[in-house]
Parts: structure tokens; sequence; C-alpha cells
């Protein structure tokens, strides 16, 4: 069984809390808090990617 080290959660307004998590095989998760069991996975790469493009804007149509 895979063990996923837990970021703490990145909450917005209310309860829009997620969860970055890692494992020892190269994987990354990300969850809605205490949904933990319920997660998309890819891996650490991707994660890293997917940050970069954030903070590069080009996800600021969705805010």
């Amino acid at each position: 069984m895979t063990h996923i080290h837990w970021e703490e959660a990145f909450c917005g307004e209310g309860n829009n809390c997620f969860r970055l998590g890692t494992d020892e095989d190269g994987n990354a998760y990300i969850s809605v808090s205490g949904q933990e069991d319920r997660y998309v996975s890819d891996s650490r790469e991707a994660l890293r990617t997917m940050i970069r493009e954030i903070k590069a804007g080009k996800a600021d149509h969705l805010l």
C-alpha cells in the first residue's frame, strides 16, 4: 500500500481546502481536505509543471 505524505491544507474562503501529497515512488497527489482517500495522482514533475504554470498566470482566467 502506498503511503502518502500530505502537506498542510491550502484553504480559500469557507471550507475550500486542498491538500498536496507525495510518496516515495515519485508520485504527487491532490485532494480535497478531509477526503484524502479520493485524489488525483500524477508524477511529481507534472505537479511542478502545474504549479509553475499557475504561478505564471496561465490559470488566472479561473479566478
